[in-house]
């Protein structure tokens, strides 16, 4: 159902792969960022960090499901 949702609106596997990719590099942006924070920061800023790093595995378990009906 998703997958059909996702095909309809014009989402194809390498967009998704794509973002998943985006979203690994934002990851090291952000945490590289939190680096140069103070110890009261750091801790929410590596956080989010974490936050956006896990996002990679489900968009490409995603892309692989769209890969499938394409």
């Amino acid at each position: 159902m998703t997958e059909t949702v996702m095909r309809f609106t014009g989402l194809r596997s390498r967009h998704l792969q794509d973002a998943a990719m985006g979203s690994v590099g934002l990851c090291l942006v952000l945490w590289m960022r939190a680096s140069g924070l103070d110890q009261d920061e750091r801790g929410n800023a590596e956080r989010r960090a974490i936050f956006v790093g896990l996002w990679a595995p489900t968009l490409l378990l995603l892309g692989q499901s769209l890969r499938e009906l394409e």
